[in-house]
């Protein structure tokens, strides 16, 4: 089947949707007239001007076997750059790298120290309340170091009093076992809720090899690629969260999240390795623990917050490797134990409604010890990191809104004031058509890694220091509660200089240099839609990204062809698309997302076909139906992944899985609870 043949399938797949949709009550939809739209109302002050995604629960809610990689690319333009199934998954954030991107869980970094980054694989989605995406200059309204943007993750409080139960088991292909449970109280001052996941897989799946060749017993090349399983993948994760809420009911509000994972997984072999499976074992554990204390004052005028937060990490990577007949030989063994402290306090005050002003002051104390046995290599470093936040904003009228971020960073020593600036303008109330601009300048620091890791730490890196512009046009139109549309088109210009680059070295080993000036732009477009009609709804929620990441740095040698190219892995087009029908108690959930050709060479040269990452469509599709007692809600659920079984890979030498299916019980019994 052709990929244009896919693609017609799957529009003239949704369209029948929303033909059949509208035959059936043709009165009401007759009556969504443009003359009844509204604006929705007037935005927060902290969102004046500011380019921002919050993520819909129904997406954080759609898969038990989701994690935050899966939510990401299924349902944003943030390219996710998986390295498998079960495996490490980064973010990139309009063409920049995975540590560009700042996440902030309950107001704490959880970006590591060591590599700057976060693998989005092993966060599930169903220990996420609330997700937003501050994109390019936005990002500075909640983080330093942002240079392509910040995502902030939330828990919160139930809005049920009394018991409540949720438990959610998955069977998928390939032996996969996903469990989660969560058991809540909400009381009229304290509320306690306990989450548990488990997830577990044998993660073996078959794929056609292309990096291996045949041979034929007179030692010809056979024309047929090789039949490969996906070997030493199998992966085991368990999470619990805890969950305190206290309400005084005086204006003041506590709480305590802690958070304990731990994951054990198997590394895959490369399509490339030409060594047998059984001589050969790769393995990493991690054991994370997190904890985030926090206190809230609500004033008339005022409000005023603290936090407290730690967070400790043990990561253990082995490789074994059997040579002739031996057994297995210890060819390495790294180990690494993360602390680190987190203090913050934030107050905002609200003399009128024209004026806001607010501060915030945020520290962290990092400290790291990493040792590889068998080489006799590591560091033992830490790093304070300050930052603090002065910020105003402005309504001089109602339709025009004026903001003004001032924030100061250091680490070991300061960095240059990041000023950041906002506009927005309401052009046409009726139809919430609002223009949006910002700019902003930000620095990131090199990681420890890039500062001190044996070989190759390079401690006299610079921070790297960009610029980004973003201006655009939004609207809103709502009719009654039968019809919602929301659009979004945003133009981004960012130039990052001092970009950090690991390159090889004569000595063997490779070591990060302040190398490339980057210069990255594009274009941003967000829907969301929600029609009601009769019994049936349709939501739906769509994103397309054109994103141009050049080199714009002056080759190194005679031989860097470089320059003017896109960056490796980031695709110049991606987009995303989640739509969910609903009939009664059937719910029917399509979900697509394309990404557009990637080069695995700085050259962007086609030489050989591992040069290029083609591109791929995928296409998801589930079906529920929910059952509804009297003191149980019981659902059922039945999805079917890569719908069109489409070979792709993410990363190269990296497979991923054919059509494979789930299969979901979900049960929530009922004990008379209340809404707050």
């Amino acid at each position: 089947m052709s990929m244009i043949t896919k693609i017609r399938i799957s529009i003239a797949f949704l369209l029948c949707w929303v033909v059949t949709l509208q035959g059936q009550d043709k009165k009401v939809a007759w009556q969504l007239r443009l003359d009844t739209v509204t604006i929705v109302g007037k935005r927060p002050f902290r969102d004046i001007g500011a380019t921002k995604t919050v993520l819909d629960t129904l997406v954080l809610r759609e898969n038990i076997a989701n994690s935050l990689a899966d939510v990401l690319s299924q349902s944003t333009s943030i390219f996710i750059k998986s390295y498998g199934r079960g495996t490490m998954a980064t973010a990139s954030f309009r063409g920049t790298a995975p540590s560009h991107t700042q996440v902030l869980w309950n107001g704490m970094s959880i970006n590591s120290p060591m590599l700057g980054q976060v693998d989005f694989s092993l966060i599930p989605s169903y220990f996420i309340d609330d997700m937003s995406l501050w994109h390019g200059a936005s990002s500075v309204n909640v983080s330093g170091s942002g240079l392509g943007g910040a995502i902030t993750l939330g828990t919160g409080p139930e809005r049920k009093k009394g018991f409540d139960l949720h438990f959610v088991q998955g069977i998928s292909s390939y032996r996969t076992f996903d469990d989660f449970l969560r058991f809540s109280y909400a009381g009229e001052k304290w509320q306690s809720s306990t989450r548990l996941y488990f997830a577990k897989s044998k993660n073996e799946f078959s794929y056609t090899n292309y990096d291996k060749a045949q041979l034929n017993e007179d030692g010809s090349y056979n024309p047929e690629y090789e039949k490969s399983t996906n070997k030493n993948c199998q992966y085991q994760d368990f999470h619990l969260m805890q969950e305190l809420y206290y309400d005084r009911k005086d204006g003041n509000k506590f709480s305590l999240t802690a958070w304990l994972m731990n994951s054990d997984r198997g590394v895959p072999m490369l399509t490339s390795d030409q060594r047998e499976e059984a001589n050969y074992k790769t393995r990493q554990e991690e054991t994370t623990f997190r904890a985030v204390g926090g206190w809230d004052r609500t004033a008339e005028k005022l409000k005023a917050s603290g936090k407290l937060g730690y967070t400790y990490t043990h990561m253990q990577y082995k490789y074994d490797s059997r040579v002739g007949e031996e057994q297995l030989n210890r060819m390495q063994n790294a180990s690494s134990y993360v602390y680190s402290g987190f203090m913050s306090g934030n107050v905002e005050y609200i003399p009128s409604e024209k004026w806001m002003i607010g501060a915030n002051l945020n520290g962290t104390f990092n400290y790291a010890d990493t040792w590889e046995s068998v080489d006799k290599v590591g560091y033992i470093e830490s790093r304070p990191e300050i930052s603090a936040l002065a910020t105003v904003r402005y309504r001089p009228w109602s339709r025009v809104g004026l903001a003004a971020d001032l924030r100061g960073m250091y680490y070991n020593k300061f960095t240059p004031l990041i000023p950041a600036a906002f506009l927005d303008v309401t052009l046409w109330p009726r139809y919430g058509l609002m223009f949006k601009a910002s700019i902003a300048r930000n620095y990131r620091y090199p990681t420890l890694n890039d500062l001190y890791f044996q070989p190759g730490g390079n401690p006299n890196l610079a921070p790297e220091k960009g610029f980004t512009y973003d201006t655009g046009l939004e609207f809103t139109l709502k009719s009654d509660e039968l019809f919602t549309l929301k659009g979004e088109a945003t133009v981004f210009d960012s130039h990052i200089d001092d970009w950090i680059l690991w390159i090889p070295t004569t000595k063997g080993y490779w070591t990060p240099r302040n190398v490339k000036q980057v210069h990255s732009y594009g274009l941003e477009l967000k829907g969301k839609a929600s029609l009601r009609l009769g019994e049936w709804t349709l939501w739906m929620d769509a994103n397309w990204t054109h994103t141009k990441a050049i080199n714009k740095s002056e080759p190194v040698s005679s031989e860097d062809k470089s320059t003017g190219k896109q960056l490796v892995y980031i695709p110049e087009y991606s987009s995303a698309l989640m739509t969910q029908v609903s009939w009664k108690d059937f719910f029917f959930i399509y979900k697509y997302n394309y990404y557009s050709q990637r080069y695995t060479t700085s050259s962007n040269e086609m030489y050989t076909k591992r040069d290029q990452l083609g591109a791929y469509y995928m296409n998801d599709v589930s079906l529920e139906k929910r059952f509804k007692w009297k003191q149980t809600g019981v659902s059922v659920k039945f999805s079917v992944y890569n719908l069109f079984n489409e070979e792709y890979i993410s990363v190269l030498s990296r497979p991923m899985p054919r059509r494979n299916y789930g299969f979901t019980v979900s049960i929530n019994p009922r004990w008379g609870h209340k809404s707050n």
